[in-house]
């Protein structure tokens, strides 16, 4: 497969872009080289897809419902319980759709943890973006709990073998208050044997620090140090209440962060501590969060909202600018789930997306970038291409609207069956 995209603007200037196979082969101007599929690049920009990563994917079903709670009582006395009636097809449904969301907004990659991974495995397939995928274990700190969750984990990491290379696979223990101690050891012991990512919630709110310090005597942070899960392959989501030491711990064991302002703010969940974290050198990157504590998918968005809360917070206009929370969500999102894309260069993975320069949002085009962080929105996305192939072109993904219908049936059904 080769794709050639004529006259695109790439980095202020207007180049061809050629693609063989699932990499870029050559960016030039004026290129004279013969390609399966010809875009016309006019009045377009080409930029790295974007990365998301921190999501429940189908959760897309459960969009607008059980709002404007906290976090504790909005998951276990509503989520949950729903979330207990997700059959495998369900979790299919749920998934396409939000795949379909992301392709639109500009994302081809996303970070996943949730029930019955095979549904969203095949969904992602399907669909034709990459997806760090794991299944949640959550065990409460019951034993059988605890062995079925492991062998259903062990089962899920055979099977992911045959997954297609665009898929990884990684661990999902929930939460320190949902997964118990010998869990905990065994997914740390597990991924570093394998070399897998785990995928966790971590100092998402205050309770958790709280209760954390009652049972251990030590703040969540500090718990997992002392079992050994700290290190290069823990990816730890919402990160927001951590004192210095905790950073410092977090620091040195080269842990990534993934902020998710939207959901934070959602939930009230806390003031993320951007500047704090980023004098540490920790890798951060951004993520959605679900779809019921967002309420969508559109990373386009949650840069904006990352720029806005962090200058709000710290009263300072020039806090997080638009390069570095744009570039959090392109490159350093790529190199924190190894990957080799998120810049638009020879050789690399051919994930990009071309931003419709006629946009009113994106009118005038002074600084893309700051376009992109303070303006736009996934609807100026035109098209989006991964792994060498195009996924959407002209706005337009073949099947969409049977991918709308069959959620919106699945959704209906969900919430009027006993």
């Amino acid at each position: 497969m080769s794709i050639l995209i004529k006259n695109v603007l790439l980095n202020q200037q207007v180049v061809d872009v050629y693609i063989k196979g699932n990499r870029f082969e050559m960016i030039a101007p004026n290129l004279d080289i013969e390609a399966e599929q010809v875009i016309d690049g006019t009045d377009k920009a080409i930029t790295p897809s974007f990365a998301n990563g921190h999501t429940h994917a189908a959760m897309t079903l459960l969009r607008g419902y059980a709002e404007d709670m906290e976090l504790h009582t909005w998951l276990n006395n509503h989520i949950w319980p729903l979330e207990g009636k997700l059959t495998e097809e369900d979790v299919y449904v749920g998934s396409k759709l939000a795949c379909l969301e992301m392709i639109k907004s500009g994302s081809t990659f996303f970070n996943d943890m949730y029930w019955h991974f095979s549904s969203t495995a095949r969904a992602v397939e399907e669909m034709g973006i990459r997806a760090a995928l794991s299944s949640v274990f959550i065990d409460f700190n019951d034993p059988d709990t605890a062995d079925y969750r492991w062998k259903e984990c062990l089962e899920l990491f055979d099977q992911s073998r045959n997954l297609d290379p665009r898929i990884d696979f990684a661990l999902g223990p929930h939460s320190i208050y949902a997964v118990s101690r010998d869990s905990l050891l065994k997914v740390g012991d597990f991924a570093e044997k394998h070399d897998l990512q785990i995928h966790i919630h971590l100092c998402e709110t205050q309770k958790e620090v709280q209760d954390s310090l009652e049972q251990h005597n030590q703040t969540p942070v500090q718990y997992l140090h002392s079992l050994g899960l700290l290190g290069p392959n823990l990816c730890a989501c919402h990160s927001i209440w951590l004192n210095h030491e905790d950073m410092d711990l977090l620091a040195e064991n080269d842990v990534k962060v993934i902020y998710n302002p939207v959901s934070n703010l959602k939930l009230c969940s806390g003031n993320f501590p951007y500047q704090e974290l980023k004098k540490r050198g920790i890798r951060i990157a951004l993520g959605t969060d679900g779809c019921s504590s967002n309420n969508n998918l559109d990373i386009l968005e949650e840069m904006k909202f990352a720029a806005l809360t962090n200058k709000a917070h710290c009263q300072d206009p020039a806090i997080m600018p638009a390069s570095e929370v744009y570039t959090a969500s392109t490159h350093t999102a790529a190199k924190i789930f190894g990957l080799d894309c998120g810049e638009i260069a020879e050789g690399k993975l051919a994930d990009c997306i071309l931003i419709n320069l006629n946009h009113p949002q994106v009118v005038p085009n002074y600084n893309l970038v700051s376009n992109l962080v303070y303006s736009a929105n996934g609807g100026c996305v035109d098209t989006t291409i991964c792994n060498g192939e195009i996924l959407m072109q002209n706005r337009e993904f073949p099947g969409e609207e049977e991918i709308i219908s069959q959620a919106r049936e699945t959704a209906r059904r969900l919430i009027t069956t006993n």
